[in-house]
């Protein structure tokens, strides 16, 4: 999967948030709590094992993300990027300040042993 690179480069803090619903409106953040704040090394990790993900086709499911990761630059205002992923249908959807159109929706693999490793950081993030 692609990130956006200068994003990557700049990012002090990834939040894991556990989400509750839908946002009301195009590119607002995913409503729901946040279970960990990542920094250093950590965050670099979990980036990382993003960008791993090995690509897949869509499944159709009608998009019900349950996890979502924001990246922070030092600034800490705006996220430069939130990555909403659903394994069901194995979407993954990003917007933010840092996201050109060409990576707003893409597809991993959810049986990849890298998406068992994502969803088992995720769940152990859980608020």
């Amino acid at each position: 999967m692609q990130l956006p690179a200068e994003a990557v480069a700049t990012t002090v803090l990834l939040e894991v948030v556990r989400i509750s619903e839908l946002p009301t409106k195009r590119g607002a953040p995913y409503p729901g709590r946040t279970g960990a704040h990542l920094i250093g090394s950590e965050a670099a990790g979990v980036l990382a094992l993003i960008e791993s993900l090995p690509g897949s086709e869509q499944h159709r499911c009608g998009f019900s993300p349950g996890w979502s990761v924001r990246a922070y630059a030092d600034t800490l205002d705006l996220a430069l990027f939130e990555a909403a992923f659903c394994f069901s249908c194995h979407e993954v959807r990003m917007h933010g300040t840092a996201v050109p159109p060409v990576l707003a929706t893409q597809f991993f693999d959810a049986g990849a042993l890298q998406a068992h490793a994502l969803l088992a950081l995720f769940r152990e993030a859980a608020p």
